[in-house]
């Protein structure tokens, strides 16, 4: 079937530029998108959706429009504990508090405002064209999703008991790619991540008398050191995973061996059978280091796991195509698969329906060009570029959703 994918008309751009900018400047950390779940319940609203909170401050909208397939599309809502650092007369000036109560400064440093607006645009084309279609889209504006907590909130909250079943759920990412351009991959798309706290106990003392301690910073210096050769010397050349140790905490004065250390580790792999056996390797390491300094067992916290995202190859094969109709087959690029990680996987695989994930781009070609370094998510840099990348996502994302539910004229 072949679909008319409707172009984005000046004037809805303008408003979602001034939608984009607000989103922009004004980010909610994980689980806290209070202000932003309202925005969108009222934008939705507007376009004729029913709307409810899901997992808190999710928003699921529905879109009905008659009879026909059941389409579910999701744009995740939550900023990062980040400072700003664009420039821009947009920039965040917002501050939050983490969990544990501390203050932080909080940016949109991920593209979460970007895919807002392109799931907002969508809908207000298939709401302004019902002629052009036939069935139900089912929004899912997830929060926490730098937490991996807000697709497991929306499901316990019962999700797919609360809205219509969808028969695929697509998904997008923006990313430092080309702005114009898409990505995607075929099967595995983004890696499983697991993160764990380790709190290493030790027998504080004076430094002068480390005879009398237990050290706690040199036994788990040596557990990190250790756990970098697992992956070198315990995973397979031809399959792959990342461990990493980005925090390391213990003391407080010089001369103070203290009584515990704590660090935190991330592991990333595309294969659950790796996982599992990199996971296994981790504790062994950490237990067995403890017990060669005589030390008491450490504590291991999870902190949280991502799922496979898994692109179902059929559905994929499919989608590839409708875009490359939409926005050029040049701009339809494949894409390896990545170790970054998403939680998107959770909410088709709850229902056991495929799911496909994307990324577009939105960096400029004088940037991604220029022989400096391009400002990645995460980054305090991190700004796609207005266009062409909000048109590129709202048109990607209504694509995908009129290869399902469209009417050919």
């Amino acid at each position: 079937m072949t679909t008319t994918v409707p172009e984005v008309p000046t004037a809805l751009r303008d408003d979602l530029h001034e939608l984009y900018r607000h989103l922009h400047r004004s980010p909610e950390l994980s689980m806290q998108e209070h202000a932003t779940a309202e925005l969108i319940r009222t934008r939705m609203e507007a376009l004729g959706c029913e709307t409810f909170l899901c997992g808190g401050t999710g928003v699921v909208a529905v879109l009905r429009n008659g009879e026909g397939p059941v389409v579910g599309f999701r744009a995740d809502t939550d900023a990062l504990p980040l400072a700003e650092d664009t420039g821009l007369d947009y920039a965040s000036t917002a501050r939050g508090t983490l969990p544990d109560g501390t203050e932080v400064p909080v940016m949109h440093a991920c593209g979460h405002d970007t895919h807002i607006t392109s799931a907002i645009g969508a809908a207000t084309l298939l709401a302004g064209d019902r002629d052009a279609w036939a069935g139900t889209v089912v929004f899912l504006f997830q929060p926490g999703e730098e937490t991996a907590e807000g697709a497991r909130a929306m499901l316990d909250d019962g999700l797919w008991d609360r809205a219509p079943r969808p028969e695929v759920v697509y998904g997008q990412h923006v990313w430092p790619g080309r702005a114009g351009q898409v990505e995607i991959s075929t099967g595995p798309a983004m890696a499983m991540a697991d993160s764990w706290r380790v709190t290493v106990h030790g027998r504080g003392g004076h430094g002068s008398r480390p005879e009398d301690t237990i050290d706690p910073v040199v036994l788990a210096a040596h557990m990190v050191v250790r756990m970098q050769s697992i992956v070198s010397r315990e995973v397979p050349a031809q399959q792959s995973a990342v461990i990493t140790i980005a925090t390391f905490h213990a003391g407080l004065k010089e001369n103070i061996i203290p009584p515990t250390a704590v660090f935190t580790v991330n592991v990333r792999n595309l294969d659950r059978a790796v996982r599992e056996k990199v996971l296994a390797a981790l504790r062994r390491v950490i237990l067995a280091e403890a017990d060669a300094s005589g030390a008491p067992t450490p504590d291991i916290e999870e902190l949280y796991t991502f799922p496979l995202l898994v692109n179902d190859p059929a559905e994929t094969a499919a989608l590839k195509q409708a875009l490359g109709a939409a926005l050029g087959e040049h701009n339809v690029l494949d894409r390896p698969a990545q170790m970054g990680s998403e939680d998107f996987g959770h909410l088709p695989d709850a229902i056991g329906v495929p799911g496909v994930y994307w990324f577009f781009g939105g960096t400029p070609d004088d940037v991604l060009d220029g022989g400096k370094p391009v400002p990645t998510n995460h980054s305090p840099f991190f700004a796609p570029v207005l266009e062409p990348t909000l048109t590129t996502g709202v048109t990607a994302a209504v694509t995908a959703i009129l290869s399902r539910v469209g009417v050919a004229r």
